[in-house]
């Protein structure tokens, strides 16, 4: 793996072996000596940046007692390559696989593309239920706890980041478990608009096709690395950070913010949904 910058698989590989090291004990520095190696070369690892090759990645497995099955999973790391990276969770829940969350908490702003359902760091409680509740892949005994980490991750929703929501005027629309349950997202929805560090804009359906009938996608940018597009689907997930895909979505999001209604006017809209449910 040749030395670069810190890439979504690279951090994943650095987090790894930042793990099996805090294990062993060892400290950067006695490592490194046990190997003979320079100390930046560890600390080049654990922040994901590469610059050894197999055999080494092997001795350091080796020298931190990692199991095969640890040794399996960053070696597959090592090796991965390419502009995206694909998981397919063992749960079948790609909104739950550790890198996402680790991603969404180290950002400093998020953009989230929305066409069909309320966006996830924005839905209530009992929405997010009934959503887990029609999943194919969750068993019905699972539900209650995957519901319960899906609202979790509204955690990050705090002042020392910002949060943009483009969301389709149909995913307000759709009807999600009783009319009390739309009636409390749809009353969430504007109390989360009024935050300064949140902005909700609505793409209402007299704006017609649009760039982000792509599907959903949210974009994650970072104060230290490169921004992340992240996507997924029923039971895989997709993190690219390569510049090409990236602009690509970029353009994407700045053409549906061109048809977006206001902050104002999105507020309006989601009030008359509001006062229209019975």
């Amino acid at each position: 793996m040749p030395k670069r910058s810190s890439s979504v698989v690279g951090r994943e590989f650095g987090g790894g072996i930042r793990a099996l090291i805090a294990r062993t004990g060892y400290t950067h520095r006695k490592l490194a000596e046990l190997l003979g190696w320079q100390e930046a070369k560890i600390s080049d690892l654990t922040l994901g940046k590469g610059g050894v090759t197999e055999q080494e990645v092997i001795l350091l497995l080796g020298y931190c007692q990692a199991t095969v099955e640890e040794r399996e999973h960053l070696l597959e790391l090592f090796h991965a390559c390419g502009s995206a990276w694909l998981q397919m969770p063992e749960d079948g829940v790609p909104d739950q696989v550790r890198t996402l969350i680790d991603h969404e908490q180290d950002a400093e702003e998020i953009v989230t593309w929305s066409m069909i359902l309320v966006p996830g760091l924005l839905q209530t409680p009992d929405y997010g239920y009934v959503v887990t509740e029609c999943s194919p892949v969750i068993e019905a005994e699972d539900v209650p706890s995957v519901a319960a980490a899906r609202a979790a991750r509204a955690g990050i929703l705090e002042p020392d980041r910002k949060f943009v929501f483009l969301i389709h005027e149909q995913a307000l629309e759709l009807p999600v478990g009783s009319t009390e349950v739309m009636r409390e997202q749809l009353a969430h929805l504007l109390r989360m608009s009024v935050r300064k560090y949140v902005s909700i804009r609505i793409i209402p359906r007299s704006a017609g096709v649009h760039a982000g009938t792509c599907g959903d996608f949210c974009l994650m940018k970072f104060p230290k690395y490169p921004p992340v597009v992240y996507a997924d689907s029923v039971n895989y997930c997709l993190f690219f950070d390569d510049p090409e895909t990236v602009k690509i979505h970029e353009d994407i999001l700045t053409a549906l913010a061109a048809v977006a209604l206001s902050e104002e006017e999105s507020r309006e809209v989601i009030d008359n949904i509001l006062e229209g449910l019975q």
